[in-house]
């Protein structure tokens, strides 16, 4: 859920303002902040992604039960209230893209989920507004200390489903702060792709499944 850092203390607050001395338009996060101090572990963490993915794959299923006839699946997410970061997001789309054949990542309004950018404790974190959207935080200060595009392609991951593994190394995306800032790699690996792929196969069949029922 979070882009966790091993050094994230040292940089907290900093800004990417502060860093470059230019202005910024910092956004309030939807999120309440909390302290990073507070971090309690992965049973959360992995609760918050599985939550935030359900809300993703259930926006998208009811427009697919909507339009029967669509030919593929698509993810549509709003990126207009991180303006700062429009060529990562833009990137990481294009990453996964590339990499997966069952999904596909598209820009436009009335989104899935949707980008925010400003300062938080917490760094960067994929979550929900608990009333069935999904949404993803980019933090200025963590930004700056490890590879942004990264940090975004690891944050989009868990649209996809994927996991956190800090554990792993710097060639799994999901691994994301665990192998340090000097990891730059935005790409997730065979695995990764193959997990994103059998994901938006077979549980989205269910999803929309589900949603034809509802109807």
């Amino acid at each position: 859920m979070q882009y966790r850092s091993t050094a994230l203390s040292a940089v907290l607050g900093l800004g990417l303002a502060a860093a470059l001395g230019t202005a910024v338009p910092a956004q309030a996060s939807p999120h309440a902040t909390a302290s990073a101090a507070q971090y309690i572990g992965s049973q959360q963490e992995s609760a918050g992604n599985k939550a935030f993915f359900e809300a993703v794959m259930k926006s998208v299923a009811k427009k697919q039960a909507a339009h029967p006839g669509a030919a593929s699946v698509t993810v549509v997410y709003d990126a207009s209230q991180a303006p700062s970061f429009q060529g990562e997001i833009s990137s990481a789309a294009q990453i996964w893209n590339s990499s997966v054949s069952n999904v596909k990542l598209q820009s436009g309004s009335g989104g899935d989920f949707a980008y925010y950018e400003g300062n938080d404790p917490q760094g960067s974190y994929a979550s929900t507004d608990g009333h069935g959207s999904g949404y993803i935080f980019l933090d200025y200060a963590q930004n700056q200390e490890y590879n942004s595009t990264r940090v975004v392609a690891h944050e989009t991951g868990h649209v996809l489903g994927l996991p956190d593994h800090y554990e792993g190394p710097c060639s799994e995306l999901m691994s994301g702060g665990g192998p340090g800032p000097s990891c730059t790699n935005p790409n997730p690996d065979a695995q990764e792709r193959a997990n994103v792929n059998s994901l938006w196969q077979n549980g989205f069949a269910k999803a929309l499944h589900k949603a034809m029922a509802a109807k």
